[in-house]
């Protein structure tokens, strides 16, 4: 990590669920939330929105870092962000991905695989020299394991039932109070512009039921627990991490950490911790211990030798 900037700095973690954001001003820090960005629209602007808000709220930041779901690789014409953050005081801008961030905030500017589950999903493994993204290629292409995938696969067993195409299910209750005319869901989701949202929370009464013991939330939850472990092994082995015989190739063994509120599910938790271990025996895996706004802070400091470096888009006005 480079030394940090002097001044005050504002941290944003823009996801499709929420928009977090935390000023830090001398170790203090105030959060606050706002609605989700939205990938079907252009990215930039919503992020300037963002700021203008900490702008309105009289915010001040030397420097600022932002993790952005549906952000390219590639710098997109993120100059103007720094001039519109120059209001708040900034003279340096960072932005990622927000699988950087959530893997900052995870494990730090380390080696091994963090995965973020929420809404969407995104796996980032780091090794010795490389960078590997999995997956977080939004809800109608990927993002296998996420909350989106785990309410979509409720809502389509709860459908199977009703035709007579599937066991029933626990799941039935919570969509019915939703949905009491059944037929008539499929045309509210569709006309729905927050219709990714309204089907991922279905993950929440999925885990309720699968800690009842609901044999088809069960499956639910260990299915999305099986692709979010793939996702990981996956990304360590390109990154050289992980053998093909699923040996860590460090006598240290491999770091894993897995967060977001889909974590929350006892039973997909521990589906993950079984399913990534029966490929990668030495992996260390945690749940649900990190912040991706930690991460967020993080950015400015993410020095030149750090093969997550090349990952981040830094734009810095002249002194």
């Amino acid at each position: 990590m480079n030394s940090a900037p002097t001044g005050s700095l504002l941290a944003i973690d823009a996801g499709q669920s929420s928009v977090k954001v935390r000023h830090l001003v001398d170790g203090n820090a105030a959060d606050w939330t706002a609605p989700g960005i939205r990938t079907d629209r252009p990215l930039l602007p919503q992020l300037a929105e963002v700021l203008a808000e900490a702008t309105r709220r009289g915010c001040t930041a030397t420097a600022v870092g932002i993790g952005a779901s549906g952000l390219a690789d590639e710098s997109q014409e993120t100059s103007w962000l720094l001039r519109v953050a120059a209001q708040l005081g900034a003279r340096s801008l960072s932005i990622a991905h927000d699988s950087i961030t959530a893997f900052l905030g995870a494990l730090g500017d380390e080696r091994g695989a963090a995965v973020a589950v929420g809404t969407g999903v995104v796996t980032l493994a780091v090794g010795r020299t490389d960078v590997i993204r999995v997956d977080g290629w939004g809800h109608l292409l990927g993002d296998a394991g996420s909350g989106f995938w785990i309410g979509r696969a409720a809502l389509d067993a709860v459908l199977r039932a009703h035709d007579g195409r599937g066991p029933a299910t626990a799941l039935a209750e919570a969509v019915y109070a939703e949905f009491p005319v059944l037929e008539d869901a499929y045309l509210q989701l569709q006309a729905d512009p927050e219709r990714v949202q309204r089907i991922a929370a279905y993950a929440r009464p999925v885990a309720e039921a699968a800690a009842r013991g609901d044999a088809v939330a069960i499956r639910i939850s260990r299915e999305a627990a099986g692709e979010l472990a793939h996702s990981v092994v996956s990304g360590l082995a390109r990154v050289g991490e992980v053998a093909p015989d699923g040996r860590a190739t460090d006598d240290a063994g491999v770091r894993v950490c897995a967060v977001g509120g889909v974590l929350r599910s006892p039973v997909l938790a521990e589906a993950f911790t079984e399913a990534v271990r029966a490929r990668v025996p030495a992996a260390q895996v945690r749940i649900g211990t990190a912040d991706p706004l930690d991460g967020a802070a993080l950015l400015p400091f993410v020095g030149a030798s750090s093969p997550l470096r090349r990952r981040v888009v830094r734009i810095e006005d002249a002194p």
